[in-house]
């Protein structure tokens, strides 16, 4: 419950919904939601872990975050991502694994997010971390991995900032 509470948070000074008004709209997993709504009433310390989502590498990835920032200057979407097996340490899903999954959660996920809430964002920033953490916030040891995108004709065009 905590993740969805900071994302209706996440809104800040948009005027598009980081979530939908019934709460976290699980589309990636559709045949799978009405389980995991009614999963959500009778047993909420199943439904409170978050759907792993598919990815090319196979790692499990987690969405924490929905975030629309206009800090920028102007609107950046951004997804954040728990994906507690990247590092840099031997047996960890480095960086080189990790940006063709970011690449693919861009596409899938971003892509679709965007058309569903009529969003015109001029980045979208993909972000995985080994732990949860504060947007904003610095964490020494946390391992974190950062993309960014503009969309064109539904593609994520990777940008290299």
């Amino acid at each position: 419950m905590d993740t969805l509470i900071r994302n209706r948070k996440a809104r800040a000074k948009s005027h598009a919904r980081a979530i939908p008004e019934r709460g976290a709209h699980l589309w990636w997993v559709r045949d799978c939601a009405l389980t995991l709504f009614f999963l959500n009433i009778t047993l909420p310390a199943v439904a409170e872990t978050p759907p792993q989502l598919p990815v090319p590498s196979g790692q499990p990835v987690h969405l924490t975050q929905v975030l629309l920032d206009e800090n920028p200057g102007e609107l950046w979407l951004r997804f954040r991502f728990v994906a507690p097996k990247i590092g840099s340490d031997v047996g960890r899903i480095g960086y080189d694994v990790a940006s063709v999954d970011m690449q693919h959660l861009c596409q899938t996920l971003a892509v679709a997010y965007v058309a569903e809430y009529d969003l015109n964002p001029a980045r979208v920033v993909i972000s995985l971390s080994d732990r949860p953490t504060e947007f904003g916030q610095t964490e020494p040891d946390a391992t974190q991995f950062f993309e960014a995108y503009r969309l064109e004709q539904s593609q994520c065009i990777w940008e290299g900032l």
